[in-house]
């Protein structure tokens, strides 16, 4: 058995509705049952997701306050008013911040921009840069991206005399700030009917409304913003994307060709994985280390050299902000294990000095990953007596709004369901890890600490094909609620499998089904090569890709997870080098088994596992879902005993022996008859002294005579004293079967010719017939 990492949810799509859209949208029936397990019910409707236009946006006047903003900015153009811009220094806030500055200044406004700096401004408003735009004469701040949470930094600003204009989307809390005209596409008192967009997506709506148009030539910007936001990826969003994408691939714009050329890749393969995975950490990097302010010039800049020099700052940033997430998560790691109190519904509240904050977010992520549980991670302040820092959470966990219950040590905080940022006093950082904890264990249940993953459709080997998987491309943009399609593959063969790269960490395979054959690869997931046993059938999931090398095309599985229900036998028989197996056998899970002392002291020296005789391992009453079977017993029925006891989910094969027997054989009758004749001659015989010459005389071996000896002693033909064997005088008829010794090298020989020489296939079907009959009572199983 192979036990999955996640917990499988697999959509059936009805195959009825799957052929109704590959035959009306001539699409591929891969493309088809994506799109009916994603929820699509009509042709219609799924017509009109593939091929979405202009009309998917909204009027930006839908949005409460939208014509006062645009009344009070004509305004302040009119009458010569400085304005500025007030953005985050994250990707989102950034592209806000350049959307807002092309339009104003493509209106001839006097603007200027401001981003916090995250080490001294923190999060949102700040009053420092709120005095500090009142004494270069603002009159006007329009706030993209951030606002809503700022009540204190707001009023201050209203306290000096300038006028605040908010956009924003984060999530507003019971108070809204005092600000002139807020912009918000989820206000509980707005009639707008997506409130799902990104800050960028915000700022674009004003763009619009300002300009009396779409302003098309901002789609790239709105874009990376939204991608790199996570917001979700529906509706208006979807076609922002999309728009954003085809402009990227084909407009000459300085700030793409510079963050494409630092990452490697050509214009013309933008997508939306390579805006969230290379452009998105490079913009988000200044921010994180700095000032955020070279990202917004970099979409400014109208100079290629200037251009090219920002992206490469950029690079070098993120560069830097890599090596200080690794060293922050490796200690973040090292103090949770430390702890080891995260079993069950629980918060992991884990904080150190001099931790960056910056980077904070991404280390949550990265231990939310790591023990599926919401994560804070906070960067403690000594001097200022702060800890500061951002958390990451799961479903079923409402970040905000469990954050929000412990406002009263909790002071600044802001965020979304799933992420959050936070500054608080240090004192309270044990009280407010004790309270979360307790709400989590309210909230969560233990299923829902076990990661789900949802698979779009299973799919049959036949349908995998490389055109195929390219007309999935029809289906993007791919994000937030509109995932990545997961595939499946049930039961299938593993014809070959290896492990690969310099650390043997990752696997590479041959999968096959009815005669057709697909290549996959798991990345980071070498561990299944040990895994795999011959002949077993595994399902796998994953994404689809196409792995191109000398102009040739191969569908290819990227593999995320793997299973098998099925039992395994793993054949490591004949393997004498003990750190050859060994290192394959996951020994926390598994039960080392000997029948015979002679192996216990054998392997002890070798394997530092406890190892258990049979007859001592009956009386406890261990867990494990594996066993190794060291060496073979005596009998038979010893070997169905043991496999009654548990229901064994894998099965480590060894067998090891000193004496085989199985190639030596029973002497013949013959051989029995040639030798008492022997001994009847000579009466005595020195067995010890002269078994050397008999031996080369008779051309059987040592042990074939020591055996035959021992045979007629037990059967009271001979005496032994002192190696001389001495004829008895009055002999009782009897078959050399009645003697133990025959009997036992009998039941040996049968026992290594079913077990221990037995092909492979014959070894499995042996353990098969035997693992299907549980004859002990339920009371007596031995659970090891």
């Amino acid at each position: 058995m192979i036990q999955s990492q996640k917990r499988w949810k697999i959509s059936r799509p009805d195959e009825q509705l799957v052929s109704t859209f590959e035959k009306e949208l001539a699409i591929p029936s891969v493309c088809a049952k994506v799109m009916v397990s994603r929820g699509f019910k009509s042709v219609e409707e799924a017509y009109n997701f593939l091929h979405l236009t202009k009309d998917h946006i909204h009027n930006p006047f839908l949005l409460n306050g939208m014509d006062e903003l645009v009344a009070r900015v004509f305004k302040a153009i009119d009458q010569q008013e400085k304005i500025m811009v007030y953005g985050d220094y994250d990707a989102d806030g950034i592209t806000s911040t350049s959307v807002m500055m092309k339009t104003l200044q493509s209106m001839g406004a006097d603007v200027i921009f401001k981003i916090p700096n995250r080490f001294i401004d923190g999060y949102g408003p700040s009053e420092r840069l709120f005095q500090e735009a009142y004494d270069e004469g603002v009159k006007l701040i329009i706030t993209v991206d951030n606002g809503i949470s700022g009540l204190k930094q707001i009023q201050f600003a209203k306290d000096l005399g300038m006028d605040v204009i908010v956009t924003d989307h984060h999530e507003p809390g019971d108070e809204l700030p005092v600000a002139d005209i807020i912009i918000h596409p989820g206000l509980k008192n707005t009639s707008y009917p997506f409130p799902n967009l990104a800050g960028v997506g915000v700022a674009f709506k004003v763009a619009h409304a300002l300009l009396g148009e779409i302003p098309k030539e901002l789609y790239y910007l709105v874009a990376i913003g939204t991608i790199a936001d996570l917001v979700s990826l529906t509706g208006e969003n979807r076609y922002f994307v999309q728009q954003g994408i085809k402009q990227m691939n084909t407009s000459n714009l300085l700030a793409i060709e510079a963050l494409a050329k630092i990452s490697g890749i050509e214009v013309s393969s933008i997508n939306e994985e390579t805006v969230g995975f290379m452009f998105g950490p490079r913009i988000n990097a200044v921010g994180r280390l700095g000032e955020a302010v070279p990202g917004v010039e970099l979409f400014l800049t109208e100079n290629s050299s200037d251009a090219h020099s920002i992206a490469n700052m950029l690079n070098e940033k993120n560069k830097e902000r890599q090596a200080i997430v690794k060293k922050i998560s490796d200690e973040a790691i090292q103090l949770i294990d430390q702890e080891g109190n995260i079993e069950g519904p629980s918060v992991i509240v884990v904080g150190k000095k001099d931790w960056n904050p910056g980077v904070l977010g991404i280390v949550a992520s990265k231990l939310v990953e790591k023990y599926y549980r919401p994560a804070i991670v906070l960067g403690l302040d000594e001097d200022k007596q702060i800890a500061k820092g951002s958390a990451r959470s799961i479903e079923g966990f409402h970040m905000y709004k469990e954050l929000a219950k412990n406002s009263d040590i909790l002071p600044h905080f802001g965020g979304h369901p799933m992420a959050a940022g936070m500054t608080l006093p240090l004192e309270n950082v044990d009280e407010l890890r004790n309270r979360l904890i307790a709400q989590a264990q309210a909230c969560l249940t233990d299923e829902q600490l076990i990661p789900v993953v949802s698979i779009d459709v299973p799919l049959e080997m036949n349908e995998i094909t490389t055109e195929a998987i390219e007309s999935l491309q029809k289906l993007s943009p791919f994000g937030m609620d509109f995932a990545k399609p997961v595939y499946c593959i049930e039961n299938v063969e593993v014809a070959t499998v290896r492990k690969i790269g310099s650390a043997n960490n990752h696997v590479k395979m041959e999968l096959k089904y009815g005669g057709i054959a697909l290549d996959a690869i798991g990345f980071g997931k070498g561990e299944l090569a040990d895994e795999i046993s011959p002949t077993a059938k595994l399902s796998f999931i994953g994404d689809l890709q196409i792995n191109e090398w000398n102009g040739r095309k191969k569908p290819q599985l990227m593999i995320e997870d793997a299973k098998s229900n099925d039992w395994q036998l793993f054949d490591i028989r004949g393997i004498r080098q003990v750190n050859r197996w060994l290192p394959t056998i996951p020994v926390e899970k598994n039960v080392f088994v000997a029948f015979n002392e002679e192996t216990v002291s054998h392997f002890n020296s070798l394997i530092k596992e406890k190892i258990w005789l049979y007859t001592d391992l009956t009386k406890h009453h261990l867990k494990s879902d594996y066993v190794t079977i060291l060496d073979l017993p005596m009998d038979e029925s010893t070997m169905t005993k043991l496999l009654t006891y548990h229901d064994w989910s894998r099965i480590y094969a060894h067998f090891y022996g000193s004496d085989s027997v199985y190639f030596e054989g029973l002497p013949s009758r013959d051989q029995f008859k040639w030798y008492f004749s022997f001994l009847s001659k000579r009466k005595t015989f020195a067995l010890k002294k002269h078994i050397y010459e008999l031996s080369k005389h008779t051309g059987w071996s040592q042990n074939t005579i020591n055996f035959m000896s021992q045979v007629f002693f037990e059967l009271n033909f001979v005496r032994i004293d002192n190696g001389m064997l001495v004829l008895n005088d009055q002999l009782t008829k009897a078959d050399l079967s009645e003697a133990p010794a025959y009997k036992q090298r009998e039941n040996q020989i049968k026992l290594e010719q079913k077990l221990l020489y037995a092909p492979y296939m014959e070894l499995k079907q042996w353990f098969e017939e035997r693992k299907a009959v549980q004859t002990v009572p339920e009371e007596e199983h031995l659970w090891i």
